[in-house]
């Protein structure tokens, strides 16, 4: 059997190795890789992806501008998309833009088997055993912070999803930040981002299976009237701080399901809360600053499409959460 030569372009190292171990053990592919859309795009151009498993979030590029780079050259390649980014619309636009087929991150290997044989690639529809040790010698090696903002990065697209359905709009994704900080940093972080800004800011606890923190969703005053008219939600101020705790609600709930569908643990969540309201960063910061110590931060920014309004999320989790977590992760990785 000849072999083909297939592409994964991801800009995780998590996600490329989960990929490359859902292919079929029986695979007729010579593999090479790529870490963003223009890396990716070169590679193309040299004939190492006859079919393209292709991200959509991605720095440099993302997979849609590689769709459309594709397209407008000519360039005569078989794409199968795996995603994190599950909306509707996200399906769509992939597809308009020439996409064979759509995939979900994590992926399924029966799933990526039958894409792949959607494209002529004969490989049988079974859960064939893992390929050999020596298949998976140019494998990536995975960092916690990777393999963090990898299953961060499917959360916050499920939460997506959700919420654009709910406002009816296209929500534009960005790649998560993961970083360990130090209270004084979170709070210089939280400054610099929305310095000069007054704003609202809900927050909701959740604990399980030796996990624990709270998230922090920021929303910015300036922009919570155009929230409601989207929602037909009326001007009074107790209307509109009831459709922040709906919103916080839907979006920090669906990113953590999505984190515990993930790790394989359930998380329990607490009530949302309003944490300031009309406020500036700094009076947010000085009120609650005995709430954030020695934390891992994941911070995320919802954008509406064509719109001026975003959301700020930020899950905080405990330092006594680390281990449990390096522990799920290091699982998932192996």
């Amino acid at each position: 059997m000849s072999t083909i030569p297939l592409l994964v372009c991801d800009d995780s190292n998590m996600a490329r190795k989960q990929l490359i171990r859902a292919l079929p053990s029986n695979w007729p592919f010579r593999i090479s890789q790529a870490t963003n859309g223009r890396e990716g795009l070169e590679a193309i151009r040299e004939g190492l992806g006859q079919v393209v498993l292709l991200d959509l979030t991605m720095p440099e590029m993302d997979g849609f501008g590689v769709l459309a780079k594709l397209r407008e050259e000519g360039l005569q390649v078989d794409v199968i998309v795996v995603s994190g980014d599950v909306q509707e619309e996200a399906v769509r636009r992939a597809k308009a833009l020439g996409a064979k087929a759509f995939i979900k991150k994590p992926a399924d290997p029966l799933q990526l088997a039958e894409a792949l044989n959607a494209l002529g690639v004969d490989i049988p529809l079974t859960r064939a055993p893992s390929a050999p040790v020596e298949a998976f010698s140019d494998l990536p090696n995975v960092s916690f912070r990777d393999a963090f903002r990898e299953v961060t990065n499917i959360a916050m697209g499920r939460a997506a999803e959700l919420l654009g359905r709910v406002l009816g709009v296209f929500i534009q994704l960005p790649i998560p930040n993961v970083n360990i900080l130090e209270v004084g940093e979170l709070h210089m972080t939280l400054a610099d981002a929305q310095r000069g800004e007054r704003l609202s800011a809900i927050c909701q606890g959740y604990i399980g299976g030796g996990i624990a923190g709270e998230a922090l969703l920021v929303f910015h005053d300036a922009e919570i009237n155009d929230v409601a008219k989207l929602l037909n939600t009326q001007e009074d101020e107790s209307a509109k701080l009831e459709m922040l705790l709906d919103l916080a609600s839907i979006i920090i709930g669906a990113c953590l399901n999505g984190l515990s569908e993930q790790l394989n643990i359930n998380l329990s969540q607490g009530h949302p809360l309003v944490l300031g309201q009309h406020c500036p960063i700094e009076d947010l910061i000085r009120i609650n600053q005995r709430r954030w110590k020695r934390t891992l931060a994941v911070e995320i920014s919802y954008s509406l499409e064509g719109m001026d309004i975003h959301f700020d999320l930020l899950l905080l989790f405990t330092e006594d959460s680390l281990p449990r977590l390096r522990e799920k992760l290091d699982f998932m990785i192996d």
